[in-house]
């Protein structure tokens, strides 16, 4: 009777292992020292009528600071330069460093995502592992910034 138990326990273990396991089939490469996983953005400001997001700026050139947007480890601001319509730059003025895992997490993660921002010419970022909330913050202010170079 105690072999059936034990058995059964191990069987039971085994299922709920398989079954919480989780793959990935994504081949996005690695970049700065993290593997990038694809999440769909969050956005604060308004959506076209399509409800996608904006894609890159089809007009004013200039400098344009998104709205910030407050994460769980504190708020993250984006900026970004247009310059015939497209994206030249993108940086984060403002995001999480009031601790050291804060700080060793987003010297990562920041420039990753200021990169991922110029390839996409859009808000439809890769989100950094491992630093979820400020990728988050990240998408909702750099999509701010881009509304705002469109209006």
């Amino acid at each position: 009777m105690r072999r059936i138990a034990i058995a059964f326990a191990a069987t039971v273990s085994v299922v709920v292992l398989l079954f919480s396991y989780r793959t990935s089939t994504d081949q996005t490469p690695v970049a700065a020292g993290r593997q990038l996983g694809r999440t769909q953005p969050s956005h604060t400001a308004s959506p076209p009528a399509s409800g996608a997001p904006s894609a890159a700026p089809s007009g004013g050139d200039g400098t344009f600071t998104g709205a910030a947007a407050d994460t769980r480890y504190g708020p993250v601001q984006v900026r970004i330069t247009v310059a015939g319509g497209k994206i030249t730059d993108a940086q984060a003025v403002e995001y999480p460093q009031e601790s050291g895992r804060d700080v060793r997490i987003n010297s990562e993660a920041v420039p990753a995502l200021n990169q991922e921002a110029l390839q996409a010419q859009s808000a439809q970022i890769d989100t950094v592992s491992g630093a979820t909330y400020t990728s988050e913050g990240y998408q909702q202010s750099l999509q701010s910034a881009i509304d705002q170079a469109h209006g």
